[in-house]
This record gives structure tokens, sequence and C-alpha cells, in this order.
């Protein structure tokens, strides 16, 4: 395991200084207080693990590019069974990291297991195609690795947003350089290391920590990266495009979301008002899917409330290693954005119709925000059109289905969306105009699912990840047209 004293970057399966020697403090959310350092990474470090990364793949003569589906997929699973194998020190570190409960941490720590026991098990499903074509020809279309690929990585799910962004990308025969969020990455080095034991060539995999406009910038504009990933906000995300359009090379953007779940009469509301509830308190809010729009048909919004109340008055926050409901904000500063939101809501005279308890265990020093439930919040408020990234729920209601597609599709965003009822023809029809990558009908995020295509349209970002989509976009077609008569 990497001590917290050694700062240094992942580098063709070897620790390596940054070249600038600096390093950056890893604070616990849960008391405010540094208890480790990383690397801070520059341009050079990043133009480091890219010659690494190019070395390993080498146009599919490499060390990593000559091994066969079938060879990765055996080293992926066992890349899949250390990660089970060491899952409660992950989660113990995420936990310190990101401040998030233990129970969400040991979640986290499974399903980065699944994304790669999943992949592990697809990387020789990934085929091209015969076509027919004129007399004389046959043509057949390979899918080809892209070569060398970045993967920007935040903070709120490090290990979960790796997996199923590098794992896709390493199971289609790519090498990676990674930028991990320089607030919570601790989990993402010691898998690095845990890789390299399971015989994962040199170079394959590279992490490099760092700030976001020094490493995370120079890893967009790298002319020898060939596809980008990145999850984040999506002024960021335009940033990252910007960059890697200077050199004509794709991106995959998952960028945030303001995810309504719509709540009609005939819903059974003993299933659904435990799920609307976990959908914005699961890792403080700080969730690009997290359900924080609850829209409710008018003859039942007060009952809804009123159930939505009682279960946010129950709910508790404190350090993640007390594995309460919640755990705290990431750090600081979005601390105090997120109580901003709060506050600007009370201030505008909007109701407040619970709000959760603080712990008494919980540090002074703590980021700590408490789970708010605003009630009857207009359309044009700027909790229902902004994401605030906290465990901060605003319910609305709607007298039609009209206007709940009116409100539910009524912000910038398009990632998730959920619908509660039992009318079939209207589950169907929701779900189709419904502007979201993903709509769960009578639930809401299907249990994580690692194989269900996930991402998003208008601001919340384009491209796929999870599911065998993602490889589809780790990959480029080649087309081969042979004539032979």
């Amino acid at each position: 395991m990497i001590p917290a004293t050694q700062t240094a970057h992942f580098i063709a399966n070897r620790w390596v200084a940054p070249a600038g020697g600096g390093t950056i403090p890893v604070v616990d959310p849960s008391d405010g207080a540094v208890f480790a350092y990383v690397a801070r990474g520059n341009a050079a470090d990043i133009d480091a693990a890219v010659g690494a990364a190019r070395a390993a793949h080498d146009g599919g003569d490499g060390p990593w590019g000559r091994f066969s589906a079938l060879e990765r997929g055996r080293l992926m699973m066992r890349m899949a069974q250390a990660i089970a194998d060491n899952a409660e020190e992950l989660a113990r570190l995420e936990c310190r990291d990101t401040g998030k409960p233990m129970k969400q941490a040991r979640a986290d720590a499974a399903a980065f297991a699944r994304y790669f026991e999943y992949y592990a098990g697809a990387c020789d499903k990934l085929h091209g195609d015969t076509l027919p074509y004129q007399r004389g020809y046959t043509v057949l279309t390979l899918r080809e690795a892209h070569g060398v690929t970045g993967h920007i990585i935040p903070w709120n799910y490090p290990m979960q947003i790796f997996g199923r962004s590098v794992g896709a990308a390493l199971a289609a025969g790519n090498a990676c350089v990674v930028k991990p969020a320089e607030d919570a990455c601790l989990s993402l080095l010691r898998f690095a290391e845990l890789a390299a034991a399971a015989g994962l060539p040199a170079g394959a995999l590279n992490i490099v920590t760092g700030f976001g406009h020094e490493a995370g910038a120079a890893l967009s504009a790298h002319p020898g990266i060939d596809h980008i990933s990145f999850t984040g906000s999506p002024a960021t995300g335009s940033l990252v495009a910007q960059a890697a359009a200077v050199n004509h090379r794709p991106v995959t953007l998952e960028l945030g979301g303001k995810s309504p779940q719509l709540v009609f009469a005939d819903a059974d509301l003993d299933a659904a008002v435990p799920v609307l509830v976990a959908a914005i308190v699961q890792n403080a809010g700080q969730t690009c899917s997290a359900g924080s729009r609850v829209l409710v048909e008018q003859s039942i919004h007060d009952e809804v409330v009123q159930r939505l109340a009682a279960a946010f008055a129950a709910l508790r926050v404190g350090p993640g290693e007390a594995d309460l409901d919640c755990g705290p904000i990431i750090n600081a500063r979005q601390r105090a954005r997120v109580q901003g939101f709060i506050d600007q809501a009370r201030g505008d005279g909007l109701e407040v119709a619970a709000a959760g308890t603080l712990a008494a265990s919980a540090p002074s020093s703590g980021f700590y925000v408490v789970p708010t439930l605003f009630a009857h919040v207009p359309a044009a408020h700027r909790i229902t059109q902004e994401e605030v990234f906290g465990p901060v729920l605003a319910t609305a209601s709607f007298r039609d289905d009209a206007e709940a597609v009116r409100l539910a599709n009524g912000t910038p965003y398009g990632l998730v969306a959920g619908v509660w009822t039992r009318d079939g023809a209207r589950q169907l029809r929701l779900a189709r105009k419904l502007q979201a990558g993903q709509v769960f009908v009578n639930n809401y995020g299907a249990g994580g699912g690692v194989e269900l295509p996930f991402g998003g349209v208008k601001h919340s970002g384009h491209g796929r990840e999870k599911g065998f989509e993602a490889l589809l976009g780790f990959t480029c077609v080649k087309t081969i047209a042979l004539r032979h008569d």
C-alpha cells in the first residue's frame, strides 16, 4: 500500500516522483484535518505517463497491445479478484478520503470489482461485422482500440467511475492515463499497485495526481491522447472538449444532472418514498444522478411531502466511519456552496418542510450540511434549475401528464429521470417523452446497474459509459473491403 508520506505518481508500474516536486494535502472531510499528501503533477508528469502508455500499446505491437482479447479478459478477472480480496482496505481509504459512510464505501468497492468482472467477460465478445456489398467484394469491419485514452475522474465516486471508465478502456485494448481528483485518489493509487501485481504490463495503466488546471488541462490537450473521458461539471467539461478539439480527439462527457422523479396519484407510495429519500441522500447528495427534484401529482402532493418530511427529520449526519445516513461534503469550498443554496432558498421564503440532524459525534471542523427538504419550489428557482450537488430536495406539483413532462424537461440537464405510476401506458409514454439518458419506472438506479448504458443529453453531456455500450465508445471502426473477382 502507498504510505501517506510517499508522494509519487504511478507510471509504468513504478512510483515516480513529481517533476515539479510539489505535493497536495489530503483532507479528511469528517474533521477537516490533513492526514496525507499526494504528488502535484504537471505537464511534464503527464507527458511521461503518455509516453509510457504509448510504449505499452505501440499501435498494437507493445507489451499491452499484443495481448489477445482472451488474455485481456483473464487478466482483468484477476484484477477483479484483487479488488474483491482487498475490498475492505479500499473502502476504508475511500471513506477517509471522501467522508462517505462505510456502507456506501463498501458498496462502491463491490461495484468496482463488478465493473472489472463484467468487462473481463466482455473482452472477447467485442467484434466487428461482415457487410453485404457488391458482387466480387467481401467487406468487413474491425473494432480497434483508440490507442491511449485519458481519464479525468471526479472525487465523489473514485472507485466506481474509474471502474466504468478505465475498466471499459482496458477491456477494449487501450492503454490508460488517469488524472484523479486531488480531493480523493488514495483508493485508485492503491488499485494501481494491485493491478501491477496481477500482471498488468508496465504502461498499460498510469496515474498522475494533481490539480485540474495543471495536470488535468495538460492531459486534455496532450496530442498523444487518442480519446478523453471526463466526468464533472459542465463548465469544466467544455474546457476539456475545447482542448481535445485542437487535436481532433473524441470525448465522452458525463456532466451532472438535475434529475426529476415523477410521482402520480396511483403510485405505490410505501415503495416510492424510501427510494425518493435515498436518491438524494446517498453520498450526501454528491451524485450526478441524484434525484434532486420530486414532481408530484397535485392531489397527493401534500401527502408525499408529509411522508418525505418524516423521513428527512429522522436522517442523521456524521463522520464517514460512524456509518450514519449522511457523511460530510467533500471540502470546505463545496460545503459553502451547498449551504449557500439552502440559505438563499430560505431567504427567498421557500418552505422548509424538514431537515435532518447533525450527530453529536460530528466534529465542528468537519464539512457537514444537514439534508434539507423544500416544498412548493417554483420552476424558475435556482434550486430547481441548478445542480446543488448536496442533500437538498425540492418538490413541486403538477396537474396532468403534459405539465409533468414540461416541468421534468424544464432544466438544462438530462441525465436520469424516474416515473412512479401503475399505469402501463403512461409508463412507456412518459419514458419516451422525458429528456434523459436513463429513465427508471417504479425504481431509481436499478441497484447501480453496471450493465446499463449511462450518460446524458443537453448539458448532462454526451457519449455513454457502463454496459457493453461503453466498449463501443473506447474503440474505432475500421472498414476493410476485399475485391476478389
